[in-house]
């Protein structure tokens, strides 16, 4: 039985190193340290974002009806993710991005006017 690879180490929370390879077939074995890409870093939930963003090829749109979400839970779902990949954004946008989506979420604009802020109209 195959489990999905663990990323963090369970006592301390840093990142672990796969040091051990073996072919199922053969029994072949590799030992050395490999790195694991930026996407197994990923929460399954994240990963599931990524396979319909991907499938729906970008349109965010699309991926509001796939998944059920308005426009700003999918910009925020990927502000999520890229930071998760290491990626730096600009201070600015995370900040504009939380405060549309709050006055959003509080009834002080509707989807219309926070899709034209978030798109920077």
């Amino acid at each position: 039985m195959a489990y999905k690879v663990i990323t963090s180490c369970p006592v301390c929370s840093e990142t672990l190193k796969i040091t051990k390879l073996q072919c199922a077939h053969c029994q072949t074995t590799i030992e050395n340290e490999f790195e694991l890409s930026k996407l197994a870093s990923l929460s399954n939930d994240q990963l599931h974002f990524v396979e319909v963003f991907l499938t729906c090829r970008g349109n965010i749109k699309e991926v509001e009806k796939e998944l059920g979400v308005s426009y700003p839970t999918v910009r925020s779902k990927l502000s999520d993710i890229i930071s998760s990949l290491g990626y730096k954004q600009s201070k600015k946008t995370e900040v504009d991005e939380k405060k549309v989506i709050s006055m959003l979420e509080n009834g002080e604009i509707n989807s219309d006017e926070a899709i034209k802020l978030l798109k920077g109209e």
